[in-house]
C-alpha cells in the first residue's frame, strides 16, 4: 500500500501521526522554493505541526526548479512521513509522522504560469527558499521568461505579478525567508531582486512596494535530516509503518529555525507558537555564532583525531571514552569561553548539551571523513577566531584546539597524487583530500619534508596571521604533531586532557 490521501483511513495511528481530513482543505499560504528533505524536515515541519494544532491554518505551494518530474510527490499527494530518530535531554526519542504540510508540488519549467496565478492568492502570506547555495546568485535576464533561470528572478516575477493584481497595496505585501546556508541570506536575495528590478526597468511605484510592504528575512536552520535511509533500514520502517512511502526521510530530535524578523513578522509566522525551535528575534548572530563555533568548530577540531584513530562515524566517538571525554572539554573549557560574540556561559552549556545528544545519536552515520570537507575553509573560519579570541582572554594554549590543529596537519600530509586528486596515507588507511588547499600541502611537504609542520605553521600569508605571536602555540602544535605521527593518539589524548585550565 502506496502512501496518499485516499490509503489514510487504512493506516494504524498508533505507528504514526495522522493527518486530519480537515487539513486538506487549508488555503495555500506558503510558496516553497525547493523540494529537498531540509526544507521537509525543518520549515514545513513546524508548519504541518501547527496544521495539526489548528494555529497556523495554511499549505504549501512547492516549487521545483530543477528538472526532472513531480511523480513521486505527485502519486502520494505530497505526503511524505518523517522518521524522528535520536536523543533529546538524554532521552531516546522515536517518533513517525505524516506531513501533510504540501499541497502540491509544481515544476517551474512545466508550469510557470501556476506559480505566477499564486502569487495573485489572497491567502499567500509567505515565501521561504532553499536554493542551495548558489542559489542566490544574480543574473540579468527579463523576468519575463517562462520561467526565469535564477531563484531572485522568480522571486522579482512572482512579486511584480503580486503587485500588479493588488495595484500595490501595502497589505499584499510578503514575508520572503532564505534558509540557504550564506551570511545574511535574506538581505542578499533582498539586494538582488532590487538590482533586478532596475535591470527589467521596473516602475518606481513597484520598487518602492518591495522596500516598504515586504520583509526579507535572514534566517538560520539547524537540523540533520539525511533523507532516506539505506534499504534495510527503509524496509523495516515500512514494514512497521504498514505502507510504502518513496518520500520517507529520517531526521534528528533537535531543530532550529531562527529567523530574523520583528512583531510584524511574528504576527504572519503564527507557527512559530507550537515550538521553541522556531525563534524570531531582531538579531540571530547569537544562534550562528553558537551553531559555527559548539556544534561545527567541535565537528572540525574532532574530525582529525577521530578519523586517524580508526573510528569511522560521529556516534561511535561518542562511545569512546577518550574522544568523548575530548569532545566535552573542548566545548566547555575552550570553545564555549572563547566564543567571538556576547554569550553566557548559561547560553553555550544548554547549547554544548544539544551537542553532545546530536554526536551520540545512534540513528545518524555522520562519517568524520565526509566532515573533512573543505577542512582548510573550516579551520580557518571555524577555528581561527576561537584561537585568537582565546589568547586574548587566557593568554595560554588551549591544549584541545592546539591538538585538533595537530590532526589537521597530519590529515592534510599528501602522501601522493593521481593527477588533480591528492591522497593521504595514515597506518595503513589510505584517504582522498577533497580540500582546495590539497596542492599547498603537497608543494610544502616536498619542499619541507622534515619541518613540514613549522613550516605551515610559519605561513603568515596562508593563515593571515602570525601564529608565532602565541605563546607556545606552535610549539604544543608540533608536539602533538609528532606524536600523532608516531602512533601515539591516545598518549595524545591523555596529556591533552589531564592539562585542562581550570577557568
Amino acid at each position: 500500500m502506496i502512501l496518499s490521501q485516499e490509503n489514510l483511513n487504512l493506516i494504524n495511528p498508533k505507528n504514526v501521526v495522522v493527518p486530519d481530513d480537515s487539513i486538506f482543505e487549508l488555503p495555500e499560504k506558503v510558496l516553497q522554493f525547493g523540494t529537498g528533505v531540509l526544507l521537509r524536515g525543518l520549515p514545513d515541519y513546524f508548519i504541518d505541526k501547527a496544521n495539526r494544532q489548528g494555529i497556523f491554518n495554511g499549505r504549501i505551494a512547492v516549487v521545483k526548479s530543477t528538472s526532472g518530474s513531480t511523480t513521486e510527490f505527485d502519486s502520494q499527494n505530497s505526503l511524505y512521513t518523517l522518521c524522528v530518530r535520536g536523543l533529546e535531554n538524554g532521552q531516546p526519542v522515536s517518533e513517525n509522522i505524516i506531513s501533510s504540510a504540501i499541497s502540491r508540488v509544481i515544476s517551474a519549467e512545466e508550469n510557470w504560469n501556476e506559480v505566477l496565478t499564486i502569487a495573485k492568492s489572497k491567502d499567500l502570506k509567505l515565501i521561504v527558499s532553499n536554493t542551495t547555495e548558489v542559489g542566490i546568485t544574480l543574473v540579468n535576464e527579463s523576468i519575463t521568461l517562462n520561467p526565469p533561470t535564477s531563484f531572485p528572478a522568480k522571486v522579482l516575477a512572482v512579486l511584480y505579478e503580486r503587485f500588479k493584481a493588488f495595484n500595490g497595496s501595502k497589505e499584499s505585501g510578503l514575508v520572503i525567508i532564505a534558509t540557504e546556508l550564506i551570511p545574511d541570506n535574506g538581505i542578499k536575495l533582498a539586494s538582488f531582486v532590487l538590482q533586478l528590478a532596475q535591470f527589467n526597468q521596473l516602475e518606481a511605484s513597484f520598487i518602492a512596494w518591495v522596500v516598504s510592504s515586504n520583509t526579507f528575512c535572514n534566517s538560520l536552520v539547524d537540523r540533520i535530516v539525511p533523507g532516506k535511509p539505506d534499504a534495510a533500514t527503509l524496509a523495516n520502517l515500512q514494514d512497521e509503518l504498514g505502507y510504502t512511502d518513496n518520500l520517507l526521510s529520517m531526521t534528528e530530535p533537535y531543530r532550529l529555525w531562527a529567523i530574523e524578523g520583528d512583531e510584524k513578522v511574528a504576527s504572519v509566522l503564527e507557527f512559530a507558537k507550537v515550538d521553541a525551535g522556531v525563534v524570531i528575534a531582531n538579531d540571530i548572530e547569537i544562534y550562528r555564532e553558537l551553531k559555527v563555533r559548539l556544534l561545527n568548530g567541535t565537528h572540525t577540531l574532532s574530525s582529525g583525531i577521530a578519523f586517524l584513530s580508526g573510528i569511522d562515524t560521529v556516534k561511535n566517538a561518542m562511545t569512546n571514552d577518550q574522544l568523548k571525554t575530548y569532545i566535552e572539554d573542548l566545548m566547555a573549557v575552550e570553545i564555549g569561553p572563547a566564543i567571538p560574540y556576547e554569550v553566557t556561559q548559561e547560553q553555550a552549556t544548554v547549547f554544548a548539551n544539544t551537542v553532545k545528544d546530536r554526536f551520540a545519536n545512534p540513528a545518524i552515520e555522520h562519517l568524520w571523513v565526509n566532515i573533512t570537507f573543505q577542512y582548510t575553509m573550516k579551520m580557518k573560519i571555524r577555528i581561527l577566531p576561537l584561537l585568537l579570541k582565546y589568547y586574548k582572554l587566557f593568554n595560554k594554549v588551549p591544549e584541545h584546539i592546539a591538538l585538533g590543529f595537530a590532526a589537521y596537519l597530519v590529515f592534510m600530509k599528501v602522501d601522493h597524487r593521481e593527477g588533480s586528486k591528492f591522497y593521504g596515507s595514515f597506518q595503513g588507511l589510505e584517504y582522498l583530500i577533497t580540500d582546495n588547499n590539497a596542492k599547498y600541502f603537497y608543494d610544502q611537504l616536498s619542499a619541507n619534508v622534515t619541518n613540514y609542520a613549522t613550516s605551515v605553521l610559519n605561513d603568515v600569508d596562508f593563515w593571515g596571521t602570525d601564529l608565532n605571536l602565541l605563546p607556545g602555540f606552535t610549539k604544543s602544535v608540533k608536539e602533538k604533531f609528532n606524536k600523532i605521527v608516531a602512533g601515539e593518539i591516545p598518549q595524545a589524548l591523555e596529556e591533552t586532557t589531564s592539562k585542562i585550565n581550570v577557568l
